[in-house]
């Protein structure tokens, strides 16, 4: 990896966690649910751009340094699997089943068919 690759990718992850933290706060300001809603919809629109990023990339349409560019640095400073899991844990804490079982299963599932949706998005280039 060249330096300017390592700057690129590390200045992505930073922009991608500022747009998380930009996404996250608007959701939270725009709706009054205790269901993190806001890592959802961050975590399936990440999952979507990056089946999208990397079908492209397969392809040979993104070049690979794009590739780490934008899917390891920028969505990987976007999406966030640890936060996803806290509140889980979180909910359950709250004994809040349903809310807990719904947010783990429900980011899994929906966040698979976003990837999946957005690869086949990527093949149709």
């Amino acid at each position: 990896m060249t330096p300017l690759l390592f700057l690129a990718l590390s200045a992505a992850g930073g922009i991608g966690s500022v747009l998380r933290l930009i996404v996250d706060g608007t959701i939270k300001a725009h709706t009054r649910t205790t269901f993190p809603i806001g890592t959802m919809i961050i975590n399936v629109t990440g999952a979507l751009l990056l089946g999208f990023v990397t079908e492209i990339a397969l392809r040979d349409i993104l070049p690979d340094a794009w590739r780490l560019v934008i899917g390891t640095g920028l969505l990987g400073g976007y999406t966030t699997f640890s936060t996803a899991s806290f509140e889980s844990v979180r909910l359950i804490q709250q004994r809040r089943y349903l809310s807990a079982l719904t947010n783990s299963l429900g980011m899994l599932g929906l966040t698979i068919a976003a990837a999946l949706t957005g690869a086949a998005l990527g093949s149709l280039l």
